[in-house]
């Protein structure tokens, strides 16, 4: 009842306000963005070699079959952190497990305007990836956008420094220059660039993830000064977005959000034909060498019941065997490391270790039952949050991104998160850890995936309504963390609207505020 209440209320007020909207954009492709001699690439696989090297290339790494290679789905979100995006989210992954009975991880490009960094910590802590969409959500961002983010990421949602790995630019908008400030402060890896070209196609740029040694092989006619041996960045990581293709073929590429556009050149969106080309696009790779695929989301052109279709094509997938959806940073672990499925039983980076931590503990760590009661909101005008570690004086900024903090009186300052400690088991009051021997951290909860083909699915399904009559759906809609949105953006009206108009309003009707 609440959320069409607001639904209405916003609508009302967006349009009081007469605030421009525009169809959402960010990420779309209209045609090839490379081609074999506008890459000019070259790469010698006797000198460039795994785990910290590797060609551009569509074939598996490692020389591995591909019979033998995992089909992996990376699923990846990108923008603010607010209860309601973490629930738009929830609903396709929640109730999904991975072959080895593991719960679906998941990789988040996070820009700070509008983020709930509690939220941040929560994810994080319960197994997801955390990646840097720079601060204020600009395309081709200077350093301190970028650098910025990770710093505040830090400090205010715990996440410690060296598991921010990877960045994806905002609009995908990146220049050579962008991708050497990622290497100047030792990032992983980038995901901005465009796999655009189908896989069936001889020409494709559909390749596994590969560094810059011998600069990059996607995007070379959109992007000036790369590609023909540019930029070379030894070690950095280049993972593409794969895109999907409808009948239309190299002519008909949906990159984010597909479910946004429409198919076969119609001037309506048709899900039904959008589910048929996501599971052609699927079975290309598949059948093929099993390049990576991708479901590349902005969370807030979703709710939680649209679009169901996501669920339907999830369940689809998760019907095929030796699938695994996973998050970037498990994708580059298995790439920089390739091991057969036979052999996946035993790799780490897909199992699922669950931190040990009493429930009945009073800490502020990223589990919501531990943390009740002890969060502070930091009131600001603009976006108001809640966190475990202090609220800074004043709103974080590129310029400062790590303000001094505000300790409220009668209290004492928070402490932010060491290099020596785990997120979960931090007490940011106490200035404590819990635990510091990964004996007692982490208990691992995966489940044996074979032999013989046992267990080779990933099972755990949940459509509601495409196809339903071909199977019983669970439910699709999970709560993250049971946090009320209310009480997640309690503070000032304009402050709630600020958070919730651009999600409420965008998932209602498909369009978006501007610039968000």
């Amino acid at each position: 009842m609440w959320s069409f209440t607001l639904l209405s209320v916003l609508g009302i007020a967006l349009q009081a306000l007469q605030v421009p909207v525009v169809t959402a954009q960010d990420g779309s492709i209209s045609g090839p963005t490379s081609s074999s001699s506008a890459a000019g690439y070259s790469c010698d696989p006797s000198q460039c070699q795994l785990p910290n090297c590797n060609c551009a290339s569509t074939s598996p790494p490692g020389g591995l079959s591909p019979s033998d290679v995992p089909q992996f789905v990376v699923f990846t979100a990108d923008d603010a952190v607010q209860s309601y995006t973490l629930d738009s989210v929830n609903q396709f992954l929640a109730q999904r497990k991975n072959p080895n009975g593991c719960p679906i991880k998941m990789t988040y490009f996070t820009s700070l305007n509008y983020t709930n960094y509690t939220l941040v910590t929560d994810w994080y802590v319960a197994g997801n990836e955390i990646a840097d969409h720079t601060m204020t959500h600009v395309g081709t961002p200077p350093a301190d956008e970028i650098n910025g983010n990770i710093i505040a990421l830090n400090a205010l949602a715990g996440i410690p420094l060296d598991a921010i790995q990877g960045f994806r630019a905002p609009y995908l908008n990146y220049t050579a220059q962008t991708l050497q400030l990622l290497a100047d402060v030792d990032f992983t890896y980038d995901s901005s660039s465009a796999s655009s070209i189908p896989v069936t196609d001889p020409g494709t740029d559909a390749y596994w993830p590969y560094t810059l040694d011998n600069g990059l092989a996607n995007d070379c006619l959109t992007v000036e000064g790369i590609c023909k041996g540019l930029p070379k960045i030894p070690g950095l990581w280049e993972i593409p977005m794969y895109a999907f293709f409808d009948d239309l073929g190299v002519d008909g590429p949906h990159l984010m959000d597909p479910w946004l556009d429409t198919a076969n050149g119609a001037s309506a969106v048709n899900d039904t034909a959008t589910f048929e080309y996501m599971k052609n696009t699927f079975t290309a790779h598949y059948t093929g060498n099993r390049q990576p695929i991708g479901l590349y989301t902005h969370p807030i052109h979703l709710s939680t019941t649209y679009p169901g279709m996501i669920n339907e094509y999830l369940d689809w997938v998760q019907m095929q065997q030796d699938v695994w959806i996973v998050s970037n940073e498990q994708l580059l672990a298995w790439v920089r490391n390739p091991v057969a499925v036979s052999d996946l039983d035993s790799f780490e980076p897909l199992k699922c270790p669950t931190p040990q931590v009493d429930p009945s503990l009073n800490i502020c760590n990223g589990i919501p039952q531990n943390e009740a009661g002890l969060l502070e909101e930091c009131d600001f005008p603009d976006f108001p949050f809640f966190t475990c570690y202090g609220c800074p004086q004043v709103e974080v900024s590129p310029e400062n991104p790590n303000p001094p903090q505000q300790v409220p009186a009668g209290q004492q300052m928070r402490y932010r998160l060491p290099s020596n400690c785990s997120t979960p088991f931090w007490d940011p009051i106490a200035g404590s850890c819990l635990c510091q021997s990964s004996e007692c951290a982490f208990t691992d909860n995966s489940r044996p995936i074979g032999p013989n083909g046992a267990n080779l699915t990933g099972g755990g399904t949940g459509g509601d309504g495409f196809n339903a009559s071909d199977s019983a759906p669970t439910p699709t809609y999970v709560n993250f963390n049971g946090a009320s949105p209310v009480k997640l953006w309690s503070g000032s009206l304009v402050g709630m609207m600020s958070a919730l108009a651009v999600g409420a309003f965008g998932a209602a009707t498909g369009w978006v505020l501007v610039n968000v």
